[in-house]
């Protein structure tokens, strides 16, 4: 296997023609780009969208309290429960971004 070579913009030699182009399109105003070879990305076209399957978020560790009932509910499944939990928490995110559910505000605690 070869080396793995990275590469940023920040790494990219502009040259002063380049970057007066660059410019001159960022100052464009957005009525005047030409976007009839672009088709519109309507609400209908986002509807089945879904997420890169080659997509993996950063993980994050974390110390977490949870009821013993629902952590011996999770293990009872077998090895793999926080991966479970972290879908069942990502499908209940999901849910509420898309407006299905309200926010969970948990329980108010009494002075």
């Amino acid at each position: 296997m070869g080396k793995v070579v990275r590469s940023t913009l920040a790494n990219v030699t502009r040259t002063p023609k380049l970057r007066q182009e660059a410019e001159k399109l960022a100052a464009m105003p957005d009525d005047t780009i030409d976007l009839s070879d672009i088709p519109e990305a309507t609400e209908k076209f986002w509807k089945n969208a879904v997420r890169n399957p080659w997509y993996r978020p950063r993980k994050q560790q974390v110390t977490l309290r949870i009821d013993a009932d629902v952590l011996a509910w999770l293990r009872r499944g077998g090895k793999g429960y926080q991966s479970r939990l972290n879908s069942l928490l990502r499908n209940a995110m999901l849910e509420q971004l898309r407006g299905k559910t309200e926010p969970h505000r948990g329980k108010k605690k009494s002075a």
